[in-house]
């Protein structure tokens, strides 16, 4: 099977190296489709010459800053459009460990969704605060409950999908983005009856650059969850308790 890790990137000469060698080693067959939005401090360019050096691996360039979801949307286009089989989101930024990546890929040989967990069993965040945890988990809890998505973590960016779940969840009108685009994707694949599995990754923050994540993009997510779980059918809701 042919598989595309799509790897958005804004800013990140400091990984993009190291994280396009990293997907190498881990996954040497896989192609790598890094979709920047106009880097200014040259993501692009230096991923172009890595392209050159190490092989399979594309540039898509974005004219500008537009947002997880869109870059995603780009990448799954690019991707469908030439064949791959299975569609990968990683971070560029390291909180995602490539090694782990052929875990997920192996859960992917039976299930259209793979989500890279941090909240089952053997799943790790080692570097929270109790306070952030609790943040964290409590919003999957209750982005799973009041949407019936049964998995543990909705907000996890760390994926595999097959290239028949992104067709069958029309990816393409997926208008969220951050956290809401995660979970927009999950309850499409939920509502859809695609097969979900779930995997333990361990999340590390990023040590090199700078945080893209921003509160509005969390505030963002919970009023997508609140507005999708009042549009719900209540019996459906019931039945999914």
């Amino acid at each position: 099977m042919r598989t595309l890790v799509v790897l958005p990137t804004y800013n990140e000469i400091a990984n993009i190296e190291p994280m396009i060698r990293a997907l190498r080693a881990s996954v040497p067959e896989a192609h790598v489709l890094v979709v920047d939005d106009a880097s200014p401090d040259g993501t692009g360019t230096r991923a172009e010459e890595l392209a050159g050096e190490v092989g399979r691996v594309e540039i898509l360039r974005r004219p500008a800053k537009s947002g997880l979801g869109g870059a995603y949307r780009a990448g799954f286009a690019w991707g469908l459009a030439r064949g791959f089989d299975r569609f990968v989101e990683i971070d560029c930024d390291f909180s995602h460990d490539p090694t782990a990546l052929p875990t997920l890929l192996a859960a992917a040989t039976s299930a259209d969704v793979v989500i890279g967990s941090r909240y089952v069993a053997g799943g790790m965040i080692p570097e929270w605060s109790w306070r952030r945890r609790l943040l964290s988990r409590g919003g999957n809890v209750y982005a799973s409950a009041v949407l019936g998505l049964h998995v543990a973590d909705a907000t996890s960016g760390y994926r595999v999908y097959s290239a028949r779940a992104l067709t069958a969840m029309r990816y393409d009108t997926v208008r969220a983005d951050g956290y809401g685009f995660q979970i927009e994707m999950t309850y499409r694949a939920r509502r859809g009856g695609l097969t979900i599995a779930e995997a333990p990754i361990s999340f590390t923050d990023r040590t090199r650059g700078e945080s893209k994540m921003s509160g509005a993009i969390v505030v963002e997510a919970l009023c997508l969850v609140t507005a999708w779980a009042l549009a719900r059918p209540w019996r459906a809701v019931l039945r999914h308790r």
